[in-house]
């Protein structure tokens, strides 16, 4: 499904427009055109300070923002790439702490596609390319990169050393490119562990964790899963950690859900299993506190779309996350609910999961993508249809959630003018 980049900047929508015509739509996976794109540029990926990787299907941006809200309380400066953006493509790509301007951004894309000639890459090994030289360029202390797709055929895999490798959530989702089978698409995200480096990991069914032990062992990796290397657990409204090295406490975090729980320990697994870098104790407890991922359960401020109305955005987008902000949500009461679901997605698990907590359902559709038929979802599950948010959200009382992609709740942040920053 192609990205629909928009940008107010016309420099930088020109060279999107521009991507838009050399770049066939939607994902592929697949290491050579990245490889090739790479070596037209001087192999920036060579140039990184030590890299954290962190694959997975629900929770990796939440480990990424843990990961630098650690690193960041450390002392270090560090680049991050993430994906998709909310609003802007610019949140795509930070720069040790501040996310990539405008000017810089369409220099940085005018270079990269002027290098693509023969190759064709996709929007995304675009943007991967254009992250890698800005942080190539730039001095830092470490490196987060996210995985967009799977793991082994993902473009951010051509990083041969990197200093820790982490998987978290795992589950059914981009099922046209990873398959059906979780054992599969397990076998795809611990496609990105390398020899002598450490992966971590989180808890899950025996199959799947043979799976990717097994992947891991034939990658000659170091394995740390939870529950067996590591561990962690709620007491005292504190995280209690423990490991190899001994033991410590950190407060809960500040990202709501039970589930932030899981993500914010294991990007302390990850801190503590990687060697490149020095994170003190004190830093791993302002950790949680500092964590902040927008469209995670993100309460708007009274603005344009919310008005003075409790309103909350969250961006579950498959049936794991659903089901993560239906035990979210149990914590804080029904809410109305306003669903956007793209068409790749499965639209009955994800409301299914959530119906429990609803108060009412409206169903509207995503701007400038494939989605199910608002009508449609209105017929089937119950509810009413709208046009937009703004219409949806007129005569809804408080309290109410935007849910269901994370498109719908980037166009919720920009229509409440809270841009991500």
């Amino acid at each position: 499904m192609a990205d629909f980049a928009r940008s107010t900047n016309p420099q930088v929508q020109a060279q999107l427009d521009r991507l838009s015509k050399l770049s066939p739509a939607g994902d592929r996976l697949g290491l050579e055109r990245i490889a090739a794109l790479l070596q037209e540029l001087g192999r920036p990926q060579d140039r990184l300070p030590p890299v954290f990787h962190v694959a997975g299907t629900n929770g990796k941006g939440s480990v990424c923002a843990f990961l630098r809200a650690g690193l960041e309380a450390a002392g270090h400066e560090v680049h991050v790439f993430t994906s998709p953006h909310l609003v802007r493509f610019n949140e795509r790509i930070r720069i040790a702490g501040r996310l990539i301007g405008d000017g810089e951004l369409a220099d940085l894309l005018t270079e990269v596609l002027d290098s693509s000639s023969g190759i064709e890459p996709s929007f995304f090994e675009v943007a991967t390319a254009v992250a890698f030289l800005a942080f190539a360029r730039t001095p830092a202390g470490a490196c987060i990169l996210e995985v967009g797709l799977g793991g082994r055929l993902d473009a951010t895999n051509v990083i041969e050393k990197p200093a820790v490798c982490g998987i978290a959530g795992l589950g059914l989702d981009h099922q046209s490119f990873l398959g059906d089978d979780l054992l599969l698409i397990a076998r795809e995200k611990a496609g990105i562990a390398k020899r002598g480096v450490p992966l971590v990991s989180l808890d899950y069914s025996d199959d799947v964790a043979e799976v990717i032990a097994d992947s891991t062992r034939d990658a000659g990796a170091q394995l740390f899963p939870a529950l067996r290397r590591w561990h962690y657990s709620v007491a005292n409204e504190r995280l209690q950690y423990r490991d190899d090295e001994g033991a410590l406490t950190v407060p809960i975090p500040t990202l709501e859900g039970p589930h932030q729980v899981a993500n914010c320990a294991l990007a302390l697994a990850m801190l503590r299993h990687q060697a490149a870098l020095d994170v003190p104790v004190a830093a791993l407890e302002r950790m949680p506190l500092e964590a902040a991922w927008p469209a995670r359960f993100q309460r708007l401020r009274p603005g344009p779309l919310a008005d003075e109305a409790a309103t909350w955005v969250d961006g579950a987008h498959n049936p794991e996350a659903a089901a993560a902000l239906a035990d979210t949500m149990a914590a804080h009461g029904p809410m109305h609910l306003v669903f956007g679901i793209l068409a790749n997605k499965d639209a009955q698990a994800i409301i299914e999961a959530l119906a429990p907590q609803a108060l009412s359902m409206t169903f509207v559709p995503v701007g400038d993508h494939p989605y199910h038929d608002p009508e449609q979802l209105a017929e089937r599950f119950g509810g009413r249809a709208a046009s937009s948010l703004k219409e949806a959200l007129a005569d809804i009382p408080e309290p109410r959630l935007i849910a269901g992609s994370l498109y719908l709740a980037g166009e919720a942040l920009a229509e409440n003018g809270e841009i991500p920053d």
